[in-house]
């Protein structure tokens, strides 16, 4: 009982595990990112370029979400 009171009373700890996720779900974006960059870089097909500029806009629309 007194732990779950600690851990009701303790608001730092949840919000750190939010902000763990989505520190880490940033991350994965980055890595997505950069990823789909050199891709582009190194495509010399235009349709698959194409859907990779479609998946970098995507990736950008998500990440700006983390800079609110």
């Amino acid at each position: 009982m007194e732990s779950a009171q600690n851990e009701a009373g303790n608001g730092g700890r949840p919000s750190s595990n939010l902000q763990a996720e989505a520190q880490r779900e940033r991350q994965s974006l980055l890595l997505s990112r950069a990823y789909v960059l050199h891709q582009i870089e190194s495509s010399t097909n235009e349709r698959y370029t194409q859907s990779l500029r479609q998946a970098l806009s995507d990736l950008d629309r998500k990440l700006a979400k983390f800079s609110d």
